[in-house]
C-alpha cells in the first residue's frame, strides 16, 4: 500500500477510500445521514446498519485518526479529510461517530490516560461495543461547573462515589461515565478536582431520564450512592482532573461547531420548494434571499474558521479558548438555520404528529425546539462568551474589579 504522504499519494488514496466505501456502504444506507443518531440514541442496531458499523470499525475508519494499534485507522488528517470527502459523495455517515466515546473521552483517554488504560478502553469504543456519558454539571453547579459537589473517597484499591450529576446525556445507554468528582474538599474549588472513570453497570447508579420540549429526552439525572470506581480509573494526577475536564470540553466544543451542518442540503432548495419562483427564476421573497444569503456567508465563514483553527492546534494537547469562539458560531448558525427552515415551510413547519405532514416537516418543528438548548449545553453563551473575552481577548474580568 502507498504511503499516502504527499498530494500525489493523496490521490491514491482517495481511489481505495472510493472502492471501499463503493463496495462496503449498503445502498440502502446511503443519503440516510440521520440514522447516525439512532446509534447514540438507543435504538437498535441490526440489518444494514449493523453490518456498516461492523465494517467501518473492522477498517478503523469510524476513528481514522486514532492509532492503529488501539484499533483505529491510523490516517493523517489530510486522509481523514479525503475520507471525509468521498463519504460526503457517496452519501455515507459514520455509524460510530455520534458516541461521546469518540468525540470527547477517547480522545482525552489518549492524552492523559495510561498505557493500560489506552488498552483497556480504545480498542472497545473503536469498534463501537461501549457507549460512554459524562458526568459534569450538578444542580448547584451548572455554568460554575468548579463548584461542584459530587465526592470520591480513597476506600483503598477503590474509589468511593457519592452525590449527583445533571443533563447526562445518554446515560440510560451508557455502559461507562467520564465523571468529575472532588477528591480533596479542603482545596481551592478548582484544584481538588480529580476525572474518575466510572462502571454505569453497578447497583450504586442510578439514572432517570428528563422529558424536553422537544418529545427527545436524550438528558438524565444520575445519581451515585457509593458507586465504586477502580483505583487505576482515575484519568490524569489526582486532584489535576480540571486540566483533563478542561481539555474534554474543548473536544465536545470541538464536536459542537457544526460540521454537519455543512453537509446538510442548502436552504436554498427547501425556499424553492415551499416558496417558489418568480418571473427571473429568483425567490419570491426578496427579504428571504437577502436573509439565505447572510446565512450561507456566515455558514462559510465558520466552516473555513473551523479549518483554520484545526490548522493552528495541529499537535498540541492544551486546552484552548478557540473551542468557545467556534462553538458559539455554530449555535448562531444552526439555530438560524432552524428558524429560516421554520419560516420557509410556514404553517407545514408547525406540524407535530399526523399523516398531513412529511417526515422532514415534522423533524423541523422538533429541529427548532430542540436546537434551542445549543445555547446552553457545553457550556452556556454566557460562560462562553467570557472566556473569549478573557483569553481570545485579553480584556479585564470585570467580576473582579466590582
Amino acid at each position: 500500500m502507498a504511503d499516502f504522504g504527499g498530494e500525489v499519494d493523496l490521490e491514491a488514496f482517495r481511489t481505495e477510500a472510493r472502492a471501499w466505501l463503493e463496495a462496503n456502504l449498503p445502498v440502502s444506507l446511503r443519503g440516510k445521514t440521520s440514522l447516525a443518531m439512532a446509534v447514540m440514541e438507543g435504538n437498535p442496531v441490526d440489518g444494514d446498519l449493523l453490518l456498516w458499523k461492523q465494517a467501518m470499525a473492522e477498517k478503523g475508519w469510524g476513528t481514522p485518526t486514532w492509532p492503529k494499534e488501539y484499533g483505529g485507522g491510523g490516517l493523517s488528517g489530510p486522509q481523514a479529510q479525503v475520507l471525509q470527502q468521498e463519504m460526503n459523495r457517496i452519501g455515507g455517515f459514520n455509524p460510530l461517530a455520534a458516541g461521546m466515546g469518540i468525540s470527547m473521552v477517547g480522545p482525552t483517554i489518549l492524552e492523559y490516560g495510561t498505557e493500560a488504560q489506552k488498552r483497556r478502553h480504545i480498542p472497545r469504543i473503536c469498534k463501537g461495543e461501549v457507549r460512554w456519558c459524562l458526568g459534569y454539571s450538578e444542580p448547584g453547579a451548572g455554568s460554575d461547573l468548579a463548584a461542584l459537589q459530587t465526592r470520591a473517597v480513597d476506600a483503598g484499591n477503590q474509589w468511593v462515589v457519592n452525590g449527583s450529576k445533571i443533563w447526562t446525556s445518554g446515560a440510560q445507554y451508557s455502559d461507562w461515565c467520564g465523571c468529575l468528582v472532588r477528591t480533596n474538599p479542603e482545596a481551592r474549588k478548582h484544584d481538588g478536582i480529580s476525572f474518575l472513570l466510572i462502571d454505569m453497570h453497578q447497583p450504586g447508579v442510578e439514572v432517570r431520564p428528563i422529558k424536553l420540549i422537544a418529545g427527545a429526552s436524550p438528558f438524565c439525572e444520575t445519581f451515585f450512592t457509593d458507586a465504586r470506581a477502580e483505583k487505576d480509573e482515575m484519568l490524569g494526577e489526582e486532584n489535576n482532573g480540571w486540566t483533563v475536564g478542561k481539555r474534554l470540553l474543548q473536544h465536545e466544543r470541538q464536536g459542537q461547531t457544526g460540521g454537519a451542518l455543512m453537509r446538510e442540503a442548502p436552504l436554498s432548495d427547501l425556499a424553492r420548494a415551499y416558496v417558489g419562483l418568480d418571473d427571473e427564476g429568483k425567490l419570491a421573497d426578496r427579504d428571504l434571499r437577502t436573509r439565505l444569503a447572510s446565512h450561507m456567508i456566515d455558514a462559510k465563514a465558520h466552516q473555513l474558521t473551523i479549518a483554520r483553527v484545526q490548522a493552528e492546534a495541529r499537535g498540541s494537547v492544551n486546552p484552548s479558548a478557540a473551542a468557545s469562539g467556534l462553538k458559539n458560531s455554530a449555535t448562531h448558525v444552526a439555530q438560524t438555520r432552524a428558524e429560516l427552515s421554520l419560516e420557509i415551510m410556514g404553517s407545514r413547519g408547525l406540524g407535530w404528529e399526523g399523516d398531513g405532514f412529511t417526515s422532514q416537516e415534522l423533524e423541523t418543528v422538533r429541529g427548532w425546539l430542540g436546537g434551542k438548548a445549543m445555547s446552553i449545553y457545553g457550556g452556556s453563551q454566557e460562560i462562553q462568551n467570557n472566556i473569549i473575552s478573557k483569553r481570545i481577548l485579553g480584556l479585564p474580568d470585570m467580576t473582579k474589579s466590582v
